[in-house]
């Protein structure tokens, strides 16, 4: 039976200064294809350095612009990876052993996000963070749907879980988690007047503490003391910040 392939893939808006690291730790796999989404940065010069699979464009939706990627890649299985992620050793060979006897599906990969210099393991979740998501899949087990923000999946195949996590150097820092909470409700602000349907105020109000108590007592943020409070408000304000620009801002 011959070995399956491996594509990695990343799609990179604009990542020059950790791009390098992002594509060395990809190595071990049998191509790398990068998507440059409306890079004005030499990410377009340090993609180069690692693969010829460059795929550049401009797209509003990071659904499209992710099925794009997975669309060019060759390999039996892909492995999704963002520019501020790392593939770690042991889980390169995790990768490899299981692709080599698995069915064609998706695996979920755990994740270990920073802030900074500091490992947060927990209440990460409810549209802030991940904990862990479907990475790992067969050519033909995943597309993305048409959203901006946060796009749902379509999955199909066997399912499984890796236990080797992923590096994710998710923030800098407090003002770094503002200024993506900024991007993300504009996003899915655009999302819900897309839709027709952007919910209701009321609605939103309760989220903002609904939301909380589930990253910060459900989800354990408390265990990671003033992170875990942190966390826990970016979830909680997500979904009224954008009901409210979708209710009074225009495109």
């Amino acid at each position: 039976m011959p070995t399956p392939r491996l594509s990695a893939l990343v799609v990179a808006h604009n990542e020059e200064h950790q791009l390098a690291d992002c594509l060395e730790a990809l190595a071990f796999a049998d191509e790398t294809v990068v998507v440059l989404d409306r890079c004005t940065d030499g990410s377009k010069a340090i993609a180069e350095r690692f693969t010829d699979r460059i795929v550049e464009g401009g797209w509003e939706i990071e659904g499209a612009r992710r099925n794009a990627g997975i669309d060019t890649c060759t390999g039996d299985w892909i492995l999704e990876v963002d520019a501020d992620e790392r593939v770690t050793p042991e889980l390169a060979a995790e990768i490899r052993e299981t692709i080599a006897a698995a069915a064609p599906g998706h695996f979920r990969i755990p994740f270990d996000n920073y802030i900074g210099d500091r490992l947060v393991r927990h209440g990460w979740g409810a549209a802030w963070g991940v904990r862990a998501t479907e990475r790992l899949f067969a050519r033909g087990c995943k597309r993305w749907g048409e959203q901006r923000v946060h796009p749902q999946l379509q999955l199909s195949g066997t399912k499984g879980e890796l236990s080797q996590p992923m590096v994710h150097f998710a923030h800098r820092d407090i003002s770094d988690m503002l200024l993506r909470l900024d991007r993300y409700t504009s996003a899915r602000a655009a999302d819900l007047r897309a839709s027709g349907d952007i919910g209701r105020f009321g609605q939103n109000v309760r989220r903002i503490f609904s939301r909380f108590w589930k990253c910060y007592v459900a989800r354990r943020g408390y265990r990671e003391g003033q992170y875990g409070f942190v966390i826990a408000m970016m979830a909680a304000l997500y979904p009224i910040l954008s009901y409210l620009k979708a209710s009074l801002e225009r495109e």
